[in-house]
C-alpha cells in the first residue's frame, strides 16, 4: 500500500500488522470510525482476538492518529499511529490479573465476555502492568470499512507472513479460504 495518510478518512478502513520493539506482534484493523478488530500474534496474550471493540478514534494532526479503548478485561489501550512513517507508539495498561493469568484472555473475546468480566471481579486489578513501546508497521492494507473478512478467524503460526506476502487476502480484500 502506497497511500499517504492525511485525513481521518484515509485511516479508517486500514488494516495493519506491526511489531513492537519488545517483539510482540499485533494485527489491527480500523473497522470504522468507532470500532476496531484485532489479533495478537506474539507476546504475553498471543492467540487472543477481538471483533467490534468500541474505541475512540481521532486524528491528532495530519497523518497522526490516536486510538483508545478499555477492554472487558479491564485492560486499557492507547495507540498513536504514524502510518506515513511506518511506526506507532502503544501503551497497554494490563490489570494485575491479566499479568498473572494471561491464559484466561487468550481466546476469541467476543464469545467469552462473561468470563473476562468475572475474572476482572475475582482477581486483583492493581497495580497495573504498563507496557509503553514503539512499533514498526510491517504491513498496511486498504481493507475498506466494515470488512468482516479482515479479522475472521483465530491467529495461527505464520499468519502475519501470509498477510504480508499476499497469501491471505485476494485482490478484493476477501479472505482466501484454505
Amino acid at each position: 500500500m502506497t497511500k499517504t495518510f492525511k485525513t481521518l478518512a484515509d485511516f479508517v478502513g486500514t488494516h495493519f500488522v506491526y511489531t513492537y520493539d519488545n517483539g510482540w506482534e499485533y494485527e489491527w484493523y480500523a473497522k470504522n470510525d468507532h470500532t476496531v478488530d484485532y489479533r495478537i500474534h506474539g507476546g504475553m496474550v498471543a492467540g487472543r482476538w477481538v471483533k467490534d471493540q468500541e474505541a475512540d478514534i481521532v486524528m491528532l494532526t495530519e497523518g497522526v492518529y490516536k486510538i483508545t479503548w478499555t477492554e472487558p478485561t479491564g485492560t486499557d489501550v492507547a495507540l498513536d499511529f504514524m502510518p506515513n512513517e511506518q511506526k506507532l507508539h502503544g501503551t497497554i495498561f494490563f490489570p494485575k490479573w491479566v499479568e498473572e493469568h494471561p491464559e484466561i484472555t487468550v481466546t476469541f473475546q467476543n464469545e467469552h465476555i462473561d468470563e473476562m468480566e468475572a475474572a476482572r471481579e475475582k482477581y486483583e486489578t492493581y497495580p497495573k502492568l504498563v507496557v509503553p513501546e514503539f512499533a514498526k508497521i510491517t504491513y498496511m492494507g486498504d481493507a475498506g470499512i466494515d470488512n468482516e473478512d479482515v479479522i475472521a478467524e483465530a491467529p495461527y503460526a505464520g499468519m502475519p507472513a501470509d498477510i504480508r506476502e499476499g497469501r491471505y487476502f485476494d485482490a478484493d480484500y476477501r479472505r482466501i479460504v484454505r
